[in-house]
């Protein structure tokens, strides 16, 4: 298990999912991925938000990690770092149990796990950043 506070990963589960034979490409090559979340309702950073990481393989999913989001809406550590390796990723943000948790939600909510479904395809930095309300959300790629 990774030790870094709020991040859970397995890292022989992140070797098990390298397609036939590609490498993992490490931190070292620059490639990372990280993420923030805005509360567009209140202007602020979505604090506590529960995220999972998994790596899109075919039909199915591998799941990477669970995290929550810190006081600034962020993950403490990158998502992906020292497992990073090119090919489809989905990271599923918590937004209804969020907006329940600080009692901004409505009685039943409209949002409840939103995933975001991307792929890596070069060994750079990638933010997938989300902006989300009780009602909408957006996502881009960041920098």
């Amino acid at each position: 298990q990774h030790n870094a506070p709020n991040l859970r990963v397995s890292r022989a589960s992140a070797r098990a999912i390298v397609p036939f034979g590609e490498r993992i490409r490490s931190s070292k090559m620059g490639g990372a991925l990280t993420t923030h979340v805005l509360d567009t309702m209140h202007g602020k950073p979505a604090r506590g938000m529960r995220l999972e990481l998994h790596y899109v393989h075919g039909d199915h999913t591998h799941h990477l990690l669970d995290s929550h989001t810190n006081e600034d809406g962020r993950v403490d550590q990158p998502l992906l770092s020292e497992e990073f390796q090119h090919g489809e990723y989905e990271i599923r943000f918590h937004v209804g149990q969020y907006f329940e948790r600080i009692g901004a939600g409505p009685e039943t909510p409209f949002l409840d796990v939103v995933p975001i479904r991307f792929t890596i395809s070069e060994d750079k930095h990638y933010h997938v950043p989300l902006l989300v309300s009780p009602f909408a959300y957006s996502t881009y790629r960041g920098s």
